[in-house]
């Protein structure tokens, strides 16, 4: 797609009757890897902008928001993360994050698109800074078998950082995935999934995360709600899912005195996203199948 200087890209949200715009400086990069398109652009007051397959995925001025809620309340929440799994997230912001975290000895980031990692370290080199850390592990292949592959309660935190559920991302985004996740997690694991947008997406993808996340096996769900300027609606969630976790608990103190930056998260962020508006509630209290489908 050739857009010039002062050219929008528009990404139309059809079924929504949507769309989100930026204005464009300049096309930096396009190629078609074995995957997907990926094109990079640099916009006139959102720095670099990263789309995949004509969706936005991420941009210099914004990325903060989603990266620190992805990763910050899970690992608060559980009592010692020690080793966790990014599946997905190639651009590497959420690698990032994770690795402020001292306590943390182990993270894997796996990644189907070896390319989008690639380019992410020309393009959006403030992302990719633990990409050197010694306790960062790649692996570029296929998420949903790495996961079935890991071996049974070795893992603290699995955070899956994907794309919309379509395409090659559906499978992450069902009972089996999420079952072989429940496995590899220790007795206090944590799982953390981008659940797309609460204004468009409550009563579907939603709603079928807490459920499929139930059958699976976790008996505590929760979605954390925050802002996200580029992605559809402005609104944006994760759910977490757990065995034995409480997700309720929160290392709070630990929070307050973190040894690191954050540019958004907080105790006091934490906190708020855990709050479920009502029509969420509502939405996620029918249903169908008779299970309790949220913490409250």
């Amino acid at each position: 797609m050739s857009i010039g200087p002062g050219e929008w890209f528009t990404e139309v949200f059809q079924d929504e009757g949507t769309a989100f715009s930026l204005q464009m400086r300049r096309l930096c990069h396009e190629e078609q890897t074995p995957f997907q398109h990926l094109a990079v652009y640099e916009t006139e007051t959102f720095g670099n902008l990263m789309v995949i397959d004509g969706c936005v995925m991420l941009t210099a001025r914004d990325n903060f928001l989603y990266h620190e809620m992805m990763s910050h309340p899970a690992l608060f929440t559980h009592k010692r993360p020690r080793k966790v799994v990014i599946i997905g997230g190639g651009d590497c912001g959420t690698l990032k994050e994770v690795l402020k975290h001292p306590g943390v000895e182990e993270a894997w980031q796996v990644e189907i698109d070896e390319r989008v990692t690639r380019v992410s370290e020309e393009y959006f080199p403030e992302l990719c800074t633990a990409n050197d850390d010694p306790r960062a592990n790649f692996f570029f292949g296929d998420g949903i078998q790495w996961m079935r592959d890991a071996a049974p309660g070795t893992i603290d935190l699995v955070i899956v950082d994907s794309t919309d559920p379509f395409g090659a991302a559906e499978g992450l985004f069902s009972t089996d995935f999420y079952r072989d996740c429940m496995l590899a997690l220790g007795e206090h694991g944590i799982l953390v999934q981008q659940s797309e947008s609460p204004l468009l997406h409550t009563n579907t993808i939603i709603k079928k995360a807490h459920r499929e996340m139930r059958e699976a096996g976790f008996t505590q769900t929760r979605t954390l709600c925050f802002p996200q300027p580029v992605y559809p609606t402005g609104w944006w969630s994760c759910t977490m899912a757990a065995r034995a976790n409480p997700l309720k608990y929160f290392r709070e103190a630990d929070a307050d005195e973190k040894p690191f930056v954050t540019d958004y998260y907080n105790k006091d962020i934490h906190h708020a996203a855990l709050a479920m508006p009502e029509f969420m509630k509502r939405a996620l209290a029918e249903d169908d199948e008779g299970m309790p489908p949220y913490s409250s």
